[in-house]
């Protein structure tokens, strides 16, 4: 029997919840969040600094949305208002949760998992995500005011820029420098002054190396191991769950994914819906990494007969294949591209 460990935010929904959040409570929040994650991806990727992983732009944005008068109760009615599910996604999670062991891993809020998890009827307990409290700390009214003021000025910055083989702050251009520079500044510098500061100190997001530690944790429950582990991702997040599942001999899908996830995964999927999830777990179920690696040399991805007619109906709309180095530019182009159509330009164009 194969466990199933999907992200959310991608394979799942077409939100973005935290960009979602910015834009609503932040004046020019689009520009705020899009700034914040590009910084996210340099440290990560790139600077690789110590003790920084992919998806901490979830604790960077809590102080200025704590200063924008967010709480635990908007976050919750923000998240249910807005979710959004791909098609079939919640016939998806059900067939899942009926057939094999299945778990959500998620840099997400835990609002809007709770938000998923109650129109899906998916056990909360099968989900690792973000735990946030709005109300751990109070601002003073010159804090509130100074947080205020320089998430606009954020906002106004120049977008960074980083060339694929960037390796250090050196190989960005000079403006993108200077911009880093300042967010430095504002980040470790400013901010641990405030009381605010708690955000950077306790709140730990559920991305980079803790989704692998998740991973781990939920082969404790299930007594399964690595090889019988199907990851599903699409972002920076996953990359190192992708490292540790590919090692262990798992199966490893770039759902709609962007340059990281492909980089990491050693499959890659193209799909409008979550249907092909239910696809591919049945294929993973028959022959583990093997099987998905003898699909991935079909021209064309078949039907699975033994899926329920409302997955099926979908699960033939899609591409499906073997991510590698050759061509891996047009891939990533034409990857980044189906994302942007399914999930909308500025949400897929987020790291």
């Amino acid at each position: 029997m194969p466990q199933l460990n999907l992200d959310c935010e991608g394979p799942l929904t077409l939100n973005d919840n935290a960009f979602e959040l910015c834009e609503t409570f932040i004046p020019n929040g689009n520009k705020f969040f899009a700034l914040i994650s590009k910084y996210d991806d340099f440290l990560a990727d790139v600077e690789k600094r110590p003790g920084y992983k992919a998806g901490d732009t979830l604790k960077l944005i809590l102080p200025f949305l704590k200063a924008h008068d967010v709480t635990n109760k908007i976050m919750r009615e923000f998240s249910k208002k807005t979710l959004k599910v791909l098609p079939e996604a919640i016939s998806f999670l059900r067939f899942a949760q009926k057939t094999w062991p299945t778990f959500i891993i998620s840099t997400s809020y835990r609002p809007y998992l709770e938000a998923l998890c109650e129109i899906s009827s998916f056990p909360m307990e099968n989900v690792f995500c973000t735990e946030v409290d709005m109300e751990k700390i109070k601002l003073l009214p010159e804090e509130k005011k100074l947080l205020q003021k320089i998430a606009q000025e954020i906002a106004t910055l120049p977008m960074i820029e980083i060339p694929d083989d960037a390796k250090s702050l050196s190989d960005l251009p000079a403006e993108s420098q200077k911009v880093v520079l300042k967010l430095e500044e504002i980040f470790w510098e400013i901010i641990p002054e405030t009381n605010a500061g708690y955000f950077l100190n306790k709140v730990n997001p559920i991305g980079g190396s803790e989704k692998a530690k998740a991973v781990k944790s939920s082969l404790s429950f299930t007594g399964l191991s690595l090889e019988e582990t199907l990851y599903i991702g699409d972002s920076i997040t996953d990359v190192q769950a992708f490292e540790l599942v590919k090692e262990g001999g798992g199966g490893t899908v770039s759902f709609n994914g962007n340059r990281y996830a492909l980089r990491a995964a050693e499959f890659y999927a193209l799909a409008p819906q979550a249907a092909f999830h239910a696809c591919l777990g049945v294929i993973f179920a028959k022959g583990g990494r093997e099987a998905l690696l003898k699909e991935a040399t079909q021209k064309e991805f078949k039907p699975c007969k033994t899926l329920p007619e409302t997955l099926n109906n979908w699960s033939n709309i899609a591409e499906f294949g073997q991510t590698s180095q050759e061509n891996f530019e047009e891939l990533v182009s034409r990857s980044e591209t189906f994302r942007k159509n399914v999930r909308g330009e500025a949400i897929g164009a987020l790291g």
